[in-house]
């Protein structure tokens, strides 16, 4: 790997071959809000479904326009006429049943049955619609399952690592260019391919993504790097950057919008309400939140313990600054393979970002790496699954690295895999749940700085979780209770069954350490 002179100014950057700022701007497509306003703040407020995410999904069958006039139309609705009146004007998707009364799957041995999924789960390219919220996505893709009907984005590179084990090189393909076409369209991958979901988008891991792809040709290659360079530009925009102490520039989680989220809605109102606080600013620290992948966590609770102390653009966030340190060498890396003059000013980017990381999220006492607090000039307290993300980018030094591993071996391995957390708060990325994506980006950047020990006790025992659950059930499910090993829970909806990333990183688990079968 090259390094370039850390001197470099960011000016440098004006003399890439970078393609022109991406349009239409995200914020000028209505989301379901926007468009059916009153409407839409009367079922979602009335909970006419069980589900946040039910009718901003649903496809009308006429002009938007032309049903609120018929809405507003009427002074008055009861709850089972306005229901009816959404169903007669609105096509609305099936609401998948808990996965407790879902009934058992036929059982078939773990690997045959994730083979399986991939195409029970793959969805053809999505043509978009006027009115409804589906974003055009070009590529045949994997969807996570259950209520995410449509693909989300970090999600999909956890799943593209199963692919690649089970050889389906043609949804990687598939999923790589709809995710381009995005950034291509809008500026940014967003969190998912909806347009209420356009005003953020989620831990960049499209580079990663890229990595998995077999693709040789140059033209395919240059529009990738195109893409990636237009992601770098969004992250590097507006409430995005913050300067640390020292004038360092690295990122923080962010959301252009400070309104509900339209999917959790009423959630979102009701947690302002609590608050005591203004209630834009805490529907901004909601909404980055849900950008982050972590929605949501004590990570971000300036409490510890409630949701409506959330504070997430208060913190300096170290998993997005590792990805990022990532994806700055991964973009010299493709500069340099193209012939760009962009190699040594992408590099220079990444030193800078390496160094701030280990100045300012390294907790020495605690031998972790963490997320810096704004406003109070400090690390706030609380190890978590975040602290291996340095390990996972290689940005971590050997030694660092090392104490991290202990801590990791020491205090975050548990009976049934990877802890989020070390509390327990009722949110799902807190203690006990486990998730698959981290449990990934610990056993793998640990694998890389030579712990394989603690690496393969994470794997060891997250198979055995998903396994002892798919023996029990026939289902495989978003995240689990890694103390107990079994399925997990808490949040903002049920337990989701199919699932994406959990079948990706079980597979790659599998035949990277030889477990289960």
């Amino acid at each position: 790997m090259r390094r370039a002179a850390a001197g470099l100014a960011l000016a440098a950057l004006a003399g890439c071959a970078t393609p022109p700022a991406s349009s239409p701007p995200a914020a000028k497509l209505a989301t379901p809000a926007d468009l059916y306003g009153p409407l839409f703040e009367a079922v979602q407020m009335r909970r006419l479904f069980a589900d946040g995410k039910t009718f901003v999904d649903a496809v009308p069958r006429r002009a938007p326009a032309a049903i609120l006039a018929d809405y507003r139309a009427r002074a008055t609705w009861s709850d089972d006429a306005l229901r009816a009146f959404v169903r007669a004007n609105f096509d609305l998707p099936a609401e998948p049943a808990p996965v407790a009364d879902q009934p058992a799957r036929p059982r078939r041995p773990i690997l045959a049955h994730i083979r399986a999924l991939w195409d029970e789960l793959a969805r053809p390219p999505v043509v978009a619609v006027e009115g409804e919220s589906a974003l055009a996505f070009a590529g045949r893709h994997v969807v996570p399952g259950g209520r995410f009907r449509e693909i989300y984005y970090w999600d999909s590179y956890f799943t593209m690592l199963g692919l690649a084990e089970d050889g389906r090189h043609d949804l990687i393909e598939g999923m790589i260019d709809g995710f381009v076409g995005l950034v291509e369209a809008h500026g940014r991958v967003p969190n998912g391919a909806r347009t209420y979901y356009l005003s953020r988008s989620q831990p960049p891991f499209l580079y990663l993504m890229m990595g998995l792809s077999r693709a040789t040709d140059r033209d395919i290659l240059a529009r990738r790097l195109d893409a990636l360079i237009a992601e770098h530009r969004f992250c590097m925009q507006g409430g995005r950057v913050v300067r640390m102490p020292d004038g360092a520039l690295l990122n923080r989680w962010w959301d252009d919008r400070d309104t509900p989220r339209d999917e959790s809605f009423r959630e979102d109102v009701e947690t302002a309400r609590a608050s005591g606080r203004p209630a834009a600013r805490v529907y901004r620290h909601l909404r980055a939140g849900a950008e982050s992948g972590w929605d949501f966590s004590s990570r971000w609770l300036a409490n510890g313990r409630d949701l409506a102390s959330i504070d997430t653009t208060e913190l300096v966030p170290v998993d997005l600054n590792a990805l990022l340190y990532g994806m700055e060498r991964d973009i010299a890396d493709r500069c340099a393979a193209l012939a760009r003059d962009c190699e040594a000013a992408f590099d220079a980017r990444a030193d800078r970002r390496r160094a701030a990381v280990e100045r300012w999220l390294w907790d020495e006492a605690g031998g972790r790496y963490g997320d810096w607090h704004l406003p109070t000039r400090r690390q706030r307290d609380g190890l978590s699954a975040a602290t291996a993300y340095p390990l996972f980018t290689r940005l971590a030094s050997p030694a660092r690295a090392a104490r991290v591993a202990a801590t990791i071996d020491a205090r975050l391995i548990a009976p049934g895999g990877l802890r989020t957390t070390l509390v327990r708060t009722g949110q799902q990325w807190d203690s006990p749940n486990g998730w698959a994506p981290l449990q990934w980006i610990a056993a793998d950047g640990l694998l890389a700085y030579g712990h394989d020990a603690p690496a393969r006790r994470i794997a060891v025992a997250w198979v055995g979780t998903v396994q002892r659950g798919y023996a029990a059930s026939g289902k495989l499910v978003e995240k689990y209770d890694v103390e107990d090993s079994r399925e997990g829970g808490g949040g903002e909806y049920p337990l989701q069954d199919g699932f994406g990333w959990t079948n990706g990183v079980t597979r790659a688990m599998m035949a990277r350490w030889g477990i289960g079968n």
